[in-house]
C-alpha cells in the first residue's frame, strides 16, 4: 500500500502499550476514582426489554459507547442509533433478533457522532431490503467534515480522550459507556436517505414516530418521540453524568442556550419512558421530570453565571475557578463529572460568546512559548535550576506545576531522559487520580506516548469500498486543499483537471501557495485526468495504487503520468 497517498482515515483505531520508563510513584487513594469504578455498573452489558403502552422496546447497553434501541413494529422493526461499529452492531442484533426477528425497516440517527452511526452498514449487509436511514438534514455535513479535513487531529485527540491505546487494566470506562469499539471493524456509516429540518412525523411498520430537531451536544441533534409508546429517546442531550458542554477532543461550539431549550421541549411531552443514547433508561413520569429539571437547571446555572461574570470583566480562568454548582443540585447522580466538567464548560461558553481573547491586553499578542521559556531561563539563570525545580515539584506531588515546568524545558530543546521521565510521572499521577475519564484517559495516554519503547501504531484501514459510496468527492478535494504544504512548493503554478465519467469536473490550481479547488471548465490544464469518481476515491484513500490505476486504464492521464504522481505526492 502506498501510504503517502492515504489522505483519509476514519476516526481512531490504534493499539499499543508500553510500561513506563519512569520510576514508580505513589499515588494517594482517590475516592473520586472509586466512584468512577462504581459508575461502570451503569454499563453492564445486557438487553433490557420494556413493555410500553405502544409495544415492546429493547434497549442494548454496554456494547461500545452508545446504546442501541429496537422498537418492535408490525412485520418490521426500527433501530435508533446503530452502535459504534459493525462489530458491536452484530453482537447487538444477534441478541435483538432473539426478541423479534422481523426485518429492520428503518434506522434513525439521533446525531452524527460515530458511536451512533458507524454500525449501520451491518444491517444493510444482513438483509435484502434496504432499511430507510433517517436523520437531521445537517447530519451528513458533520460526518463528512469529521471524516475529511479534521480527521487527523480529531483522531489523535479522540485516541487520548477515550483511552483506546491504554492497557485494559488502566481503562476504567469512558464516562458514558464502557469503551470505544470503532477499531474492531471497518467503518459502517451510511448516508441518510430521508432528512428533515425542524420536525418529521412518519409511520413505519405501524409505529407512529415524531422526530424533532433539538440542538445540544451537536447542532444536528434530534429526539425521537413515540406517542403511542409514551417513550422518548433524547439522544445525547441527557445522560447520567454532567453534560459535555465542551469536549476536549475538539468540536464546534456547543449551543448551551439551545441545549436548555431542547430539554424544555422534551419536558413538554411528559414521557413515561426515557431512553438515553448513553447510560440506563429512566422510567416514570415524575422521575423523568425530576431528572430533566435538575439537568437543565445545572446547565442554565453554569451558562448564566458565566455570562454574569463575563460582564463583570472576569477572565475565563477566573470564572472557571469561581463557579461551582449550587448545593441543591450538586449531589445529583446525574451531575457527577464523569464526562463533562463545570470548569471546561465555563471556558467554552466564554469562547462561544466572545471568542478566544480573554480581554487581558497582555494576552492579545503574547510571547511565543519558546520566547517565554527563554525569558524564564534568564530569570533563573541556569537550565539546571529549572530541572531542579521540576524534580522538587514532582517530589512534592505538585504535578500541574511540574507539567508547566517541563513545557518550558521542552520549548528550550532540553527534553532529556530525566525531563521525559519526570513529565511521565506527572502525567501518570494527575491521570490516575482523576475521576473524570476524559482527563484520566488523556493524561495516561499522553504518558504512554512518551515511554521509551512506545512505537506509534499504524492506523488500521477504516475505509471500505462500501463506505466510499457515501463519502462525497467534494470532501476528498477539501482534504487535498488542507494537506497542501506551501513550504515545499514555493512559486509553483499548475492546474490539474479531473474529468469524471459522470460529467463532474474538479480542478486543483496551485497559485499564491494555496491549492484552489474549482468545478468549472478550465481553458488551460497542465494535466488532465479522466476517471470515475469511485476510482479516484480509492486512489486517494489508499484502496488502489495510482500506478496500477494508470497502467490498467482505470485512470487516464494526459500531460504526463510521472508529473501527475509527483503532483499527488505534494498532498501526502
Amino acid at each position: 500500500m502506498h501510504t503517502f497517498f492515504k489522505i483519509f482515515l476514519i476516526l481512531v483505531v490504534v493499539t499499543g502499550c508500553s510500561d513506563s520508563d519512569s520510576k514508580k510513584i505513589d499515588i494517594p487513594y482517590s475516592s473520586g476514582v472509586e466512584d468512577l469504578i462504581s459508575h461502570s455498573e451503569e454499563f453492564e452489558q445486557k438487553i433490557l426489554s420494556y413493555d410500553t403502552p405502544g409495544g415492546l422496546i429493547h434497549f442494548a447497553i454496554g456494547f461500545g459507547i452508545a446504546n442501541s434501541i429496537m422498537v418492535e413494529g408490525n412485520g418490521g422493526n426500527i433501530i435508533i442509533d446503530a452502535a459504534d461499529s459493525m462489530y458491536e452492531a452484530e453482537k447487538v442484533y444477534n441478541l435483538f433478533k432473539q426478541k423479534n426477528s422481523n426485518p429492520i425497516k428503518a434506522i434513525i440517527y439521533t446525531h452524527n457522532h460515530g458511536d451512533h452511526t458507524f454500525g449501520t452498514q451491518y444491517y444493510l449487509n444482513i438483509q435484502e431490503e434496504r432499511p430507510q436511514i433517517i436523520a437531521h438534514e445537517d447530519t451528513d455535513f458533520y460526518v463528512q467534515r469529521i471524516m475529511g479535513i479534521l480527521n487527523p487531529i480529531i483522531a489523535a485527540r479522540s485516541t487520548r480522550m477515550f483511552g483506546t491505546t491504554l492497557p485494559d487494566e488502566d481503562l476504567i470506562n469512558v464516562g458514558i459507556g464502557p469503551n470505544l469499539s470503532v477499531s474492531k471493524s471497518p467503518t459502517g456509516y451510511v448516508k441518510p436517505d430521508l432528512t428533515f429540518e425542524d420536525d418529521l412525523k412518519i409511520n413505519i411498520s405501524g409505529i407512529e414516530i415524531e422526530l424533532y430537531h433539538a440542538p445540544g451536544e451537536t447542532n444536528d441533534q434530534i429526539f425521537v418521540w413515540l406517542p403511542n409508546h409514551k417513550s422518548l429517546m433524547p439522544g445525547d442531550n441527557v445522560y447520567k453524568t454532567f453534560p459535555n458542554l465542551y469536549t476536549i477532543r475538539g468540536t464546534t461550539h456547543r449551543d448551551v442556550k439551545g441545549w436548555i431549550e431542547s430539554l424544555d421541549h422534551i419536558k413538554t411531552f411528559n414521557p413515561e419512558f426515557l431512553f438515553p443514547s448513553h447510560t440506563k433508561p429512566i422510567i416514570g413520569k415524575d422521575v423523568i421530570q425530576d431528572v430533566l429539571n435538575v439537568y437543565r437547571d445545572a446547565i442554565q446555572y453554569v451558562h448564566d453565571q458565566t455570562i454574569r461574570l463575563m460582564n463583570q470583566g472576569m477572565y475565563p480562568d477566573e470564572i472557571a475557578e469561581k463557579i461551582v454548582l449550587p448545593d441543591s443540585i450538586v449531589n445529583s447522580p446525574y451531575l457527577k463529572e464523569f464526562y463533562g466538567t463545570v470548569r471546561w464548560s465555563v471556558k467554552s461558553i466564554f469562547n462561544g460568546y466572545l471568542g478566544w481573547f480573554s480581554g487581558n491586553p497582555s494576552e492579545l499578542d503574547p510571547l511565543s512559548r519558546e520566547e517565554k521559556a527563554k525569558r524564564v531561563l534568564n530569570l533563573v539563570g541556569d537550565i539546571n535550576v529549572l530541572i531542579e525545580d521540576l524534580r522538587i515539584a514532582v517530589s512534592n506531588n505538585d504535578m500541574q506545576w511540574a507539567l508547566e515546568l517541563s513545557d518550558y524545558l521542552i520549548a528550550l530543546d532540553n527534553f532529556t531522559e530525566e525531563v521525559r521521565n519526570l513529565r511521565i510521572d506527572a502525567l501518570l499521577y494527575e491521570g490516575s487520580r482523576s475521576s473524570n475519564p476524559n482527563k484520566r484517559n488523556y493524561f495516561l495516554t499522553s504518558a504512554l506516548e512518551l515511554s521509551r519503547d512506545y512505537v506509534e501504531p499504524s492506523l488500521l484501514d477504516r475505509t471500505s469500498e462500501e463506505l466510499l459510496e457515501y463519502i462525497s468527492i467534494n470532501t476528498l478535494f477539501d482534504v487535498l486543499s488542507t494537506r497542501y504544504n506551501p513550504d515545499e512548493n514555493i512559486d509553483e503554478n499548475i492546474t490539474v483537471c479531473f474529468i469524471f465519467s459522470s460529467g463532474l469536473i474538479k480542478n486543483i490550481t496551485i497559485r499564491n501557495q494555496v491549492a484552489v479547488i474549482s468545478s468549472s471548465n478550465q481553458d488551460v490544464c497542465s494535466i488532465i485526468v479522466l476517471t470515475d469518481e469511485i476510482e479516484l476515491k480509492k486512489v486517494l484513500t489508499g484502496l488502489s495504487n495510482p500506478v496500477t490505476s494508470i497502467a490498467s486504464g482505470d485512470m487516464k492521464v494526459e500531460g504526463g503520468s510521472v508529473e501527475f504522481l509527483q503532483f499527488i505526492n505534494k498532498f501526502r
